[in-house]
């Protein structure tokens, strides 16, 4: 499974910190084209960088308040990571400004709160809609209606249906598979084509359905028997966490940041970064 990190975010967080704390007037560099001081570092780190540090700083509070993390679990990220990045794991601690595993463990722990708070947006609601039957599905997809119906003309008249995806499908990830849609599954697909899917039974072929894509001809090749409700239930959840978590889109890990920071009662105080959470007044 691939995770959207937080990794790099809580690092350069670290670094930043680190050197925007410095306030002194003395010379972090000197040179014959003139010298920079701790005080100019900071001011350049804080206009550069100050307003995403201070966002990221808040978030990891929010998330670590309401979603607690074990030292197991941060452990466990480690080790992870270890196995991961091999012999490169020391070295690229050093890159990023960390002195041993104690400092990573804690700069991923807002990680690990915030898979948590994406998985919790998962409602008993959300899994009873997904309570529907394991089917395969094949489906042609045409631009226009015109074209639809001619090529449900030619699957009524008994053209196999493999043969007319390949040769009429404008969806390239399918039509070399005979239309076949690769983990079909509730929420995968636009609402118009998931309805029409599963009203159909094994062997049926929808009328044209149209959708934002263009119009598809569906045909479901096997729908297996519905396992009762408990059964089922734990493993529908974790889909859904999964899907969630992987979601390209950034809307459930919006919906969950959003939650948070409104919750936090935030007030800032220094100027120069009071239009950071501006965002959250417009939602």
């Amino acid at each position: 499974m691939k995770k959207k990190k937080l990794f790099l975010g809580t690092i350069i967080s670290c670094v930043v910190l680190a050197l925007s704390a410095c306030g002194s007037s003395d010379n972090v560099v000197t040179s014959k084209v003139g010298n920079i001081t701790e005080k100019e570092l900071s001011k350049e780190l804080k206009q550069k960088y100050g307003e995403s540090t201070l966002y990221q700083m808040v978030l990891s509070k929010a998330l670590l308040d309401k979603y607690k993390v074990s030292d197991e679990e941060a452990k466990k990220q480690v080790e992870e990571a270890k196995d991961k990045m091999g012999d490169n794991f020391k070295s690229t601690l050093e890159q990023v400004g960390l002195k041993n595993e104690d400092e990573l463990k804690e700069k991923m722990e807002p990680e690990i709160a915030f898979e948590k708070a994406i998985k919790a947006t998962v409602t008993e609601k959300d899994v009873k809609d997904n309570y529907k039957p394991e089917m395969k599905v094949s489906h042609i997809l045409v631009k226009d209606e015109k074209t639809a119906k001619e090529v449900k003309e030619k699957v009524n008249n008994g053209e196999d249906f493999a043969a007319l995806a390949k040769q009429y499908s404008e969806d390239t990830g399918s039509k070399e598979q005979g239309g076949e849609i690769t983990g079909f599954a509730p929420g995968q697909t636009v609402k118009e084509f998931e309805e029409a899917a599963y009203k159909l039974d094994a062997g049926q072929v929808s009328e044209p359905v149209k959708t934002t894509y263009g119009y598809h001809i569906i045909k479901v090749t096997d729908k297996k028997e519905l396992k009762p409700f408990d059964e089922v239930k734990d493993s529908i959840r974790k889909d859904i966490e999964q899907q969630r978590l992987q979601d390209t889109t950034g809307k459930w890990k919006q919906q969950v940041v959003n939650e948070l920071l409104k919750d936090a009662d935030i007030k800032v105080n220094d100027k120069e970064f009071k239009n950071t959470f501006e965002f959250l007044e417009k939602k």
